[in-house]
């Protein structure tokens, strides 16, 4: 079941960048691996993926042990600054850059481990009470905090939809998301780029990629659902 999904979700993904001429370099799968087992996320690494997001920090660090060192792996939940220090040397991306204070502590504890983290800031596009991340006019006022860290680096944007029925509903949180980036990437601060937009999941995933997402986080349609 996972190779075939995968099969199918690669084989959308090249008719919407076809499509929307897009590069398909440019549009990365990762599968979300969270409570999964060891066998499943072999499965996926077997066909292809290299990309795998967890949202805890133990449980992405216990997986990493146990899989192939060329795996990249994406922090895309939630992160307490009393974790920040485990994981920081052992992601590829952290995705959920949610507030000052957490990008504060990633920069100190980057700073002692002689590293450098790259990270996205999470933007709660649709103002979700339920939901972590910079309210986007908020973050304007601060952005250019992030110009004087010197072991973080800002690589774009994350947010995390609504949940709809119908992913189309989710059109204007991407745009938006989308619009977002390129007026930050306009003010030209240090240390912040918009390579990269993370957005999209199981049920809205063909219409982030048609609105610019170049990071699609996808369990269920993969694994199954939970």
């Amino acid at each position: 079941m996972i190779k075939e999904n995968i099969i199918r979700i690669n084989s959308e993904l090249d008719e919407i960048c076809a499509r929307c001429n897009r590069k398909r370099e440019n549009v990365n799968l990762i599968a979300v691996s969270k409570t999964k087992p060891i066998d499943k996320i072999k499965e996926a690494y077997d066909i292809g993926v290299r990309d795998f997001g967890e949202n805890r920090v133990k449980e992405l660090l216990e997986k990493k042990k146990e899989l192939p060192e060329d795996i990249r792996w994406h922090l895309i939940g939630h992160l307490q600054s009393n974790k920040v220090k485990q994981v920081i040397a052992n992601t590829f991306l952290i995705h959920s850059i949610d507030s000052i204070n957490i990008s504060d502590v990633i920069d100190y504890e980057a700073k002692k481990q002689n590293i450098v983290v790259n990270g996205l800031l999470e933007i709660n596009v649709a103002k979700e009470e339920s939901k972590f991340g910079f309210i986007y006019e908020d973050l304007l006022k601060k952005i250019e905090r992030f110009g004087f860290y010197k072991n973080l680096k800002i690589l774009g944007l994350m947010t995390v939809a609504p949940f709809v029925e119908n992913g189309e509903e989710n059109r204007e949180v991407f745009s938006k998301l989308r619009q977002f980036s390129v007026d930050i990437e306009s003010k030209n601060v240090d240390n912040v780029s918009m390579k990269y937009l993370s957005m999209g999941m199981s049920g809205d995933y063909k219409v982030a990629v048609e609105e610019g997402a170049n990071f699609i986080r996808v369990g269920t349609d993969i694994f199954g659902s939970r």
